[in-house]
């Protein structure tokens, strides 16, 4: 018996991995989180965290306040002997704008494992992406613009219903416009947007 009893404990399955939790911090506080959270919710993914930086701030600070979530994270888990309140991947979602210290912050994410979803010049140019191609070096007014003109009033709620169908060709155009500045020697470049790595990471990791 107690051999019979070895072998089925020898049988027993490991446990599963948890499933990976993914937090995104926010500069902005209505465009960016709105799309994120519709976004999650369309892919079922619960997840996925998404925060708005309380006092608003620079690239830098954004960046700060998630390294501070992250290890506060890593510190509950470790207290709690409980993988699944540790954050797996954290992102800070930002403009370029004419904001200060950008290479610092770029450097300090790095440094502290934090992925970036940087958009030059502003997060409209994503949502622009599901309906044309830009090329063009443009300001964020004229973005902006750019958008209304294919969702009429569109200010800063997102009409997700309306961006859905088209997410295919928005991260096709991001992408191939990524490789064309980098192709220029223009990485990062006005217009650019890396938006779709995020949201790719999102749908992934739903179907963990």
């Amino acid at each position: 018996m107690a051999r019979g009893h070895n072998r089925s404990l020898r049988r027993r399955a490991p446990k599963r991995k948890p499933r990976s939790r993914l937090l995104i911090v926010c500069e902005g506080k209505v465009t960016e989180p709105n799309y994120f959270k519709a976004f999650r919710h369309q892919h079922r993914n619960q997840l996925v965290e998404v925060e708005v930086l309380p006092d608003g701030g620079v690239p830098k600070t954004l960046v700060e306040h998630a390294i501070d979530k992250k290890k506060s994270a890593e510190r509950n888990a470790r207290r709690f002997a409980d993988p699944y309140l540790r954050y797996d991947e954290v992102w800070c979602v930002f403009d370029v704008d004419e904001h200060p210290n950008l290479p610092e912050a770029k450097q300090q994410a790095a440094a502290n494992g934090l992925d970036l979803a940087i958009s030059n010049p502003c997060f409209e140019l994503w949502i622009l992406l599901h309906f044309q191609d830009q090329r063009a070096h443009e300001h964020r007014g004229q973005i902006q613009r750019a958008c209304r003109n294919h969702i009429v009033g569109f200010v800063k709620e997102v009409p997700f219903d309306k961006l859905k169908p088209h997410y295919a060709e928005a991260t096709q155009r991001a992408a191939a416009l990524d490789i064309w500045q980098k192709q220029q020697g223009r990485e990062g470049d006005n217009p650019s947007t890396d938006v779709y790595k995020l949201t790719e990471r999102i749908i992934a990791l739903g179907k963990q």
